[in-house]
């Protein structure tokens, strides 16, 4: 089966580069190219491509919004981000985007999300981005409780129910899970932040905790404790901030 893929980049080198990389992935086949978003809507209209690898920062028209005009339209592609910036991942997932690569894109992660694209095409994209569509901007009102997480170059959606905690090394900030972490791709105040709502609680300047989590509370001075996870992973809380993990969880 050949791949339909429209390539959107304000820059005609990062086209070309694409352009080359994607003739050597079988399967493959470029219908098109596109350098801002109103571009890219008429080729997606003209072209009907399967997939489309979209830059996010053009002028005028991000690829976001790109992706949020397709909603409804009558065809609709599997969206695969191509980008420099990796903050936008979070936004990207949410806006309907199967995959988040990062410039420059290795040949072997791109062949894995072209891959991925073409087990998505036909009825499964269509139904993503309706049920994005029917979503509409509840999101405003219900901030999504999904967390990207970095693996090298890959991205991943993690539940919040699955983070036992997050922890600040220097200007890295880890998402640990029972049996691996991932890089955030968000500053540790901002996920307090957005987090503010649900269990996780700050029990030190570098770490946030998932109370549900919680396994273990053990006194060390008559200001510090101890507080284990599920995952066995161990942090100091001071007395304070000890107290707010204990109450919530009502011991």
């Amino acid at each position: 089966m050949t791949l339909r893929i429209l390539i959107v980049d304000d820059e005609p080198i990062a086209r070309n580069v694409l352009r080359e990389e994607l003739e050597a992935i079988a399967g493959a086949e470029v219908v098109g190219e596109a350098e801002n978003g109103p571009d890219a809507l008429a080729k997606i209209a003209e072209c009907l491509p399967d997939l489309v690898l979209l830059d996010l920062q053009m002028p005028g028209m991000s690829g976001l919004e790109v992706v949020r005009s397709l909603r409804g339209g009558a065809h609709l592609p599997v969206i695969v981000i191509v980008t420099a910036y990796d903050e936008y991942a979070l936004e990207a997932f949410d806006a309907g985007a199967i995959d988040y690569l990062l410039k420059p894109v290795g040949h072997e992660r791109l062949a894995r999300a072209v891959e991925r694209a073409g087990r998505m095409t036909g009825r499964q994209a269509v139904e993503r981005l309706a049920r994005l569509q029917e979503i509409g901007d509840s999101r405003a009102a219900s901030p999504s409780r999904k967390i990207v997480g970095r693996v090298g170059e890959e991205y991943f959606l993690l539940n919040t129910d699955e983070i036992c905690a997050f922890q600040a090394d220097g200007d890295i900030v880890w998402i640990i899970t029972a049996r691996k972490r991932y890089m955030a791709t968000q500053t540790l105040k901002a996920l307090e932040e957005r987090l503010r709502l649900t269990n996780f609680r700050r029990i030190h300047r570098s770490a946030l905790v998932n109370v549900d989590h919680v396994r273990k509370m053990s006194p060390l001075s008559s200001q510090r404790w101890l507080i284990t996870l599920s995952n066995e992973q161990e942090f100091i809380a001071s007395k304070r901030q000890a107290r707010t993990v204990r109450d919530l969880v009502s011991w």
